[in-house]
């Protein structure tokens, strides 16, 4: 009697098994009607699309055709001479040499460090929260990973964007060396909010209003 029971359980976990399985390969199988035109072929694909939507093949673009692509936009080419035009500054005050090393924080998609390779500073590192290769590095602005006193020059453009600006501030002043200098490009400020927002180690021996940088990258 028990082996009977169990000849008997033994065919119906086989058949359940059979019939999973068959019920798998034709879900596998089935081309998913979401956002597929009614006019549409049967079979208009030949692999299983990763979503009911990606019905079109997509294309990939390599880095260095995307960059190609991204650089030569009019945007970009206008924000990079923006910056250009203000580094050019930098130079002619002694901030900036071409064996400074440079930090730019909140580098967005890398136009300030851009501008500065053209310039012709040789050692320029870019940090954003998203890498954006070659120019920008993946790296917090409020958790620099970087020795104390590791670069002459410190520049942000989006102090103001920031989460935390008191600790934004002082993670840039901690790389900067003694004697080195920070640049920050705000909104326009009164003297004594910028004081606000270095620390009283930094002294503030030139203040510049610059309005003509995009807040987008």
């Amino acid at each position: 009697m028990e082996r009977h029971i169990e000849r008997v359980l033994n065919r119906v976990a086989l058949i359940s098994v059979s019939i999973a399985t068959l019920i798998l390969l034709y879900l596998l199988l089935q081309t998913p009607e979401t956002c597929i035109p009614r006019n549409a072929p049967r079979k208009p694909h030949f692999r299983f699309p990763k979503s009911s939507c990606d019905f079109y093949s997509r294309d990939y673009l390599p880095l260095h055709k995307k960059n190609t692509r991204l650089w030569s936009s009019k945007f970009w080419i206008t924000k990079v001479s923006s910056y250009t035009h203000f580094f050019t500054q930098l130079y002619q005050m002694g901030v900036l040499k071409n064996h400074s090393k440079v930090l730019c924080v909140s580098a967005g998609a890398g136009h300030e460090v851009m501008a500065l390779t053209k310039l012709g500073v040789e050692d320029v590192t870019g940090v954003e929260l998203i890498e954006s290769l070659p120019f920008v590095s993946r790296a917090d602005p409020h958790n620099l990973p970087f020795f104390d006193e590791a670069f002459d020059v410190a520049f942000t453009a989006h102090l103001e964007d920031a989460l935390y600006p008191l600790q934004y501030a002082r993670e840039m002043e901690r790389t900067v060396r003694k004697g080195g200098v920070l640049v920050v490009v705000v909104e326009e400020r009164s003297e004594e909010e910028g004081k606000e927002i270095v620390s009283e180690n930094i002294q503030l021996y030139h203040l510049r209003i610059v309005r003509s940088f995009s807040s987008h990258d």
